[in-house]
Formats: C-alpha cells, structure tokens, sequence
C-alpha cells in the first residue's frame, strides 16, 4: 500500500467522522431551536402509537424539522414510551425538547363548558351537543337523564351547577354532567349546612327550588339577598309567591314572550299565583350566588317588587300594597314617557 493512498484513505476516515459530528451537533442543536409554526397547533397522539409515528406526523406537518435528532434524543434518554396519548396544543416558541416534556408530562389541552345562571335543563343539553369537543351519547330530550347518572327517580331540572367546567376532548356528556351535578350536590349540601336559623324550608331541595326562582327574578347581584328575603318572607306568612317566572315554566313551549291573564288564572302545579308554597321541582339552574343568597337572605319586611324605571335590572320593593302601587304606577308612566320619545325619533 502506498504511503499516499494511506493518506488518503486516513484523510477520507476523518472527513467521515467530522461529518459524523457535524449531524449529531446539528442535531442535538436543532432540539432547543423554536418550531417553525406561526400559530397554536393541535396534535392528538393517538393510544398507542409509536414515538416514531408520532415524530413522522408531525415533521409531516412541517412542526418537526429534524425528526430524526428527536426520536433518537427521545430514545437514548428513555423518554419515549412514557409520551402520553391525547390533544396537545402547541405553541409558538415551543422547542421539540419542551415538547416532548409537554407530551411526558400529559399536559393535553383543555376544553372549557360553560352552564349558564338561570339556564333549563334543555337549555344545557342543547348547549352540549353543540360542543364539538363534547362526545354526545343523549338524545335531545333525554327524559332519563338522572337515571343515567345512577339516580333514577330525581328530576333533572335544577340538578347541575352552573360554571365553567374544564375537561379533555372526547369526554362524554354524561361525564360532564356527572361532574356538574357533584358540584351542585356539594355547594348546596354546604349552604344548608350553613344557612341561617328559621327559614320556611323543610330540606336542602326545597333551599334548590327558591334558588332558582331567585335565580330567574334577579337582575343584579347585588339584589340577590333582597329578593331571596323578599320571597321566603311570602313563604313565611302563607302569602302566594305570585312568581312570574314559574308561571313560564309551567307553560313550557306555549310561552310566546307573553304573560296574559289567562295563563295566571289557569291553575297548574308551578302556577304560584294560584296554589300556595313552592313549585314540586326547580324551575332553572341556580347559580351558587343565588343558593348562597337564599340561605343567607336580607330580613325585610317587604312583599311586593317591580321593575324599577332606571332600566338597569333594578327593582322597588315595597312593604304595603299601597306603596307597590304607587311603584308600578312610576314605572307604567316611565314605560309610556319612553315609548312616546322613540316614536318621535
């Protein structure tokens, strides 16, 4: 062997060794440079896949550029098999290598739900099949929902909190309803607990159902004791609660907007303007404010309320009838003066 093709052959053995050394330092560099991505990306790993694929998908996406570097990385410092099946949300900024932390850590994205105060039962169930991150399993009315939820025999209408729950893509329904409904179990178990001595309540259901028509006759937070007082004290002294909002419910799909005097005369069970005490069951969902306000209600003489003429939500509560009267006659004029100024605009 000659000395020159010695050299050569020692010379190319170099070359492929700092070759060598450029891709792993290329690689290993390229796992704290930030992804190539503008915007939040959402990937799903799906149970089961292999590091690998996982790896493929997303360089196919163009988020990964050396693939490669990142399976191996993730390999040699074992990381790979502890990735978590689910839906990640990847920022921009994001590094592979705080990905793949995001993906061991299982820090999957999160979906919200909202239930809103003073929403139906219908309303919700509605509002769930809506979500397109929510799987659906009820159907639209869903008349056995509490037997679903292992409890067969309680009415739904009244049986769930309103906030806003987090949750992963694919959680079903019921299981958010289940969740819901345990939230509702422990606010109002705690507010009974805790409720002031001597209210017209016989048990923490019937605290559920003056919630909820305090729920749907409130406008304004801060009205929300005076209204629960104002109510109970009726409850207290056998006067009909002569609510509104029950006389509605119990219209269901009649209600067109109106109220008429024949809807107030016909008796039915959630007819308060006929029929003393409470309606069998919740008329909405009642928020946790309106469940904390009727167990601590305002003490207040007062028996009648109106819409006040501020148009801001606010009522005039009144002790006598004579003062009522003289707030709707306030609130009739207000109504009347209003409705001339906008036929002349």
């Amino acid at each position: 062997m000659s000395r020159l093709w010695r050299l050569g052959l020692v010379l190319c053995v170099l070359l492929i060794g700092s070759g060598a050394v450029a891709v792993v330092w290329f690689g290993v560099r390229s796992l704290d440079e930030p992804l190539r991505i503008a915007a939040p990306v959402r990937f799903k790993v799906i149970p089961g896949a292999s590091f690998a694929r996982v790896a493929a998908e997303l360089a196919a996406q163009g988020v990964i550029a050396n693939p490669r570097a990142w399976v191996v990385f993730a390999r040699y410092s074992h990381l790979a098999p502890a990735v978590k099946a689910g839906e990640y949300e990847i920022q921009p900024g994001t590094t592979p290598r705080e990905l793949l932390t995001k993906m061991v850590n299982g820090q999957v994205l999160l979906h919200s739900f909202t239930i809103v105060d003073g929403w139906r039962v219908q309303d919700m169930l509605g509002a769930l099949r809506r979500n397109p991150d929510i799987f659906a399993t009820l159907a639209d009315k869903a008349p056995n929902l509490m037997e679903k939820l292992g409890l067969p025999g309680i009415d739904a209408e009244g049986q769930f909190l309103p906030e806003t729950y987090r949750f992963v893509g694919g959680t079903t329904d019921i299981d958010l309803l289940r969740q819901a409904h345990t939230a509702l179990v422990r606010e109002l178990d705690s507010a009974w607990m805790d409720r002031d001595p001597g209210l017209p309540l016989q048990d923490s259901y019937e605290l559920l159902i003056m919630a909820s028509i305090v729920e749907k006759e409130s406008g304004l937070p801060q009205e929300l004791r005076l209204i629960a007082g104002l109510y109970l004290h009726r409850l207290a002294i056998g006067m009909r609660l002569q609510a509104d909002p029950t006389v509605i419910y119990g219209l269901g799909d009649r209600y067109d907007g109106d109220i008429r005097t024949v809807d107030l005369r016909t008796d039915g069970p959630y007819n308060t303007y006929t029929r003393v005490g409470l309606p069998p069951t919740p008329i909405a969902l009642a928020g946790a404010a309106a469940i904390r306000a009727t167990s601590h209600p305002d003490k207040t003489d007062a028996i009648y309320f109106v819409a006040s003429a501020k148009g801001d939500g606010s009522h005039v509560f009144s002790s006598t009838l004579q003062q009522h009267n003289a707030a709707v006659a306030s609130y009739l004029a207000h109504q009347r003066q209003k409705a001339a100024g906008d036929r002349v605009r």
